[in-house]
């Protein structure tokens, strides 16, 4: 905080005022620079290449360093504070899920994927496995890994349910 105060040429207190806490001003910074773009910028007519067009940048962004220790300490932080977990939800979380909602939503009118689809659960699944590697940090978020998840989450999808 006293970093951001000194670069803003801003009181400490000032600093507090707007963002209570360096979680908070964090998940504004984030939610400032990874804002979802137009509704129609992932429309490339197929559900794998709309998805590719969400996912594949967002994953760069988790590549790159800070951003993945940084969503990894403000998952941290939700899970001990109830009121900072309904921000993070709202701000960060919920924005990606949406523009991803549209996208599964197109699929459906265009009859590439079953209209019973769970998209709720298709979401989790796509964006599970990102998670996954920058919380335990087993393994490196790829343009190889984020084509993968994408092709296995549109195979899944695609299945009658009764075959999924």
């Amino acid at each position: 905080m006293d970093a951001v105060a000194e670069r803003a040429g801003a009181s400490k207190a000032t600093i507090y005022r707007w963002w209570p806490s360096k979680e908070l001003l964090a998940l504004d910074a984030l939610f400032s620079e990874w804002a979802p773009g137009p509704e129609d910028r992932h429309d490339t007519g197929s559900l794998a290449g709309d998805l590719l067009s969400l996912i594949r940048p967002w994953a760069r962004q988790l590549a790159a360093k800070p951003y993945g220790r940084v969503i990894a300490a403000l998952v941290t932080r939700a899970q001990s504070d109830p009121e900072f977990a309904e921000a993070y939800r709202t701000r960060f979380v919920e924005p990606r899920r949406g523009e991803a909602r549209i996208i599964f939503a197109r699929a459906i009118d265009r009859g590439e994927i079953p209209a019973d689809t769970d998209v709720e659960v298709a979401l989790d699944i796509l964006y599970g496995p990102f998670y996954h590697r920058i919380l335990h940090g087993h393994a490196k978020v790829t343009d190889r890994f984020t084509r993968a998840v994408v092709e296995y989450v549109t195979a899944a999808v695609s299945r009658p349910a009764e075959q999924a």
